[in-house]
């Protein structure tokens, strides 16, 4: 029987944190993974890991109106009745929508009496399966205004599930969203763990404590790391002095370098780019959490 693989899901309660930096580090550090990048309404982790695309499938999510323009008599029924001004009048009377402004929600499809609006499924992006130098990774990209209420974060999880079991791997690494929304509530449940990312800023300190108070409602083990250390030394201790109210585990410090960016401009992560206090202290940061899972 195969060991049941373990995901941890990299988290921070605002964008900017050095999320995606640290799960490339990460990934660096371990021999057998699955990456999967769910932060799909901003996905940046392949300018790190440089995936080629084996496999890829258009995720559809709700439905969009659109006029049929021979059937349109030009009655502005569906304009009246749609709160999201999702349309718009034509030179010859006629009307047509605004697909980015449509919601989905159908009303319009219910009031025109000639039936002459269309409501077909919406193709809001696409999911990806790739090749990297750090193992398979799973990510995704929206179109344009494209839908994401968790789903796709789901879709994302599961095929990198699917990947993990079928080539025997331990470890999915999981790069997720911003913030607390549905999609970072996808991105948690079910997971062995998440890990932390803040900064020693007022604004850092209450993201940190919104992110920590989801990962308590789904009961899933917390560690707490601070990057950028060295910008606010006080705030930094007060953020692992809070830790231990929160009752999670600090498991370190990153101090800030400018390398960082640059490790990213190369397209390497900061373990392969950088050497001394960073590297050291990504390293430590990891084997501590990695002893505990």
């Amino acid at each position: 029987m195969k060991n049941k693989v373990k995901e941890v899901v990299i988290l921070s309660g605002k964008g900017g944190t050095g999320k995606t930096s640290l799960t490339a580090a990460f990934a660096s550090l371990v021999p057998s993974l699955v990456l999967a990048d769910c932060d799909v309404d901003g996905s940046d982790l392949h300018l790190v890991t440089s995936p080629t695309i084996i496999k890829h499938s258009p995720y559809i999510e709700g439905k969009v109106a659109s006029v049929d323009p021979l059937k349109c008599t030009g009655c502005g029924l569906c304009d009246e009745a749609c709160r999201f001004d999702s349309f718009k009048i034509e030179e010859d009377g006629t009307y047509q929508v605004i697909e980015y402004k449509c919601e989905g929600c159908g009303v319009c499809v219910h009031v025109c009496p000639e039936n002459a609006i269309n409501f077909d499924l919406r193709e809001c992006g696409e999911w990806m399966v790739s090749e990297t130098r750090f193992g398979p990774m799973v990510h995704a990209a929206l179109l344009p205004a494209g839908e994401n209420s968790g789903l796709l974060v789901t879709v994302v999880r599961n095929e990198a599930r699917k990947i993990a079991q079928k080539g025997n791997y331990d470890l999915i690494l999981i790069d997720g969203p911003p913030g607390i929304g549905c999609p970072v509530i996808s991105s948690v449940t079910g997971t062995s763990a998440v890990i932390l990312v803040t900064e020693p800023t007022v604004s850092g300190i209450h993201d940190l404590k919104r992110v920590a108070a989801l990962a308590d409602n789904f009961k899933v083990k917390a560690y707490i790391v601070v990057n950028r250390s060295t910008v606010n030394e006080q705030l930094t201790e007060e953020i692992e002095m809070l830790s231990e109210e929160l009752g999670h585990k600090f498991v370190g410090t990153i101090p800030f370098d400018n390398k960082m960016v640059l490790a990213q401009l190369e397209g390497k992560s900061a373990i392969e780019f950088i050497a001394g206090d960073v590297k050291k202290s990504i390293e430590r940061i990891w084997e501590r959490i990695w002893q505990t899972l």
